[in-house]
């Protein structure tokens, strides 16, 4: 365990944290936290979850102004559920997408894992877009991510990791009833 990777596991599990409690201050640790965590998979060779890191810091940027937006207008951010047919259109995407980006970093690089690694990167995509719309499903997607993403990181040596995504695990599915509560209550 670097001190890199013990800061980047603090900072994610602050900003998860928040995230479940639907405050928008977690952007700020989010931020932090996937430049940190660009820099350990990059020397890990994991190449799409190093790519996802610039992906992610990007999505926050706009999470962090929608969820703003949210709050400004009904005094809290609030969540949103996708429409059948667009939760089909998500997971299509997903499928495809997967098969593409795990095809590309097999031929192209030398990544270690490349499907296992770019399943999660393009999940993690479409998860970070969901949650940055504040749509419930984004958790069901964390959930799918943290069980896919914990043996990898195990393998990989990153023990921190890995446990701080079985942290973000039993916080997915917390985010998941917290979410339901309020989408109820609204």
């Amino acid at each position: 365990m670097s001190p890199i990777e013990i800061a980047a596991s603090a900072l994610g599990l602050i900003n998860v944290v928040l995230v479940v409690r639907r405050s928008i201050w977690n952007y700020p640790f989010a931020l932090a936290m996937v430049a940190l965590y660009g820099w350990i998979f990059f020397g890990e060779r994991l190449y799409s979850d190093a790519l996802l890191q610039i992906f992610f810091f990007v999505v926050n940027l706009y999470g962090w102004s929608n969820w703003a937006r949210s709050r400004a207008e009904s005094g809290e951010v609030r969540v949103v559920r996708l429409s059948a047919r667009a939760r089909t259109a998500w997971l299509a995407g997903c499928a495809v997408c997967t098969a593409g980006w795990g095809a590309l970093m097999h031929a192209t690089t030398d990544a270690a894992w490349p499907w296992w690694d770019g399943t999660i990167a393009v999940l993690s995509v479409v998860a970070q877009v969901l949650q940055s719309r504040r749509a419930i499903e984004s958790w069901a997607l964390w959930i799918a991510i943290d069980l896919l993403a914990v043996p990898l990181f195990a393998i990989k040596g990153l023990w921190l990791t890995a446990a701080l995504y079985l942290v973000f695990l039993a916080l997915s599915v917390v985010g998941l009833i917290e979410w339901r509560r309020a989408e109820r209550r609204a």
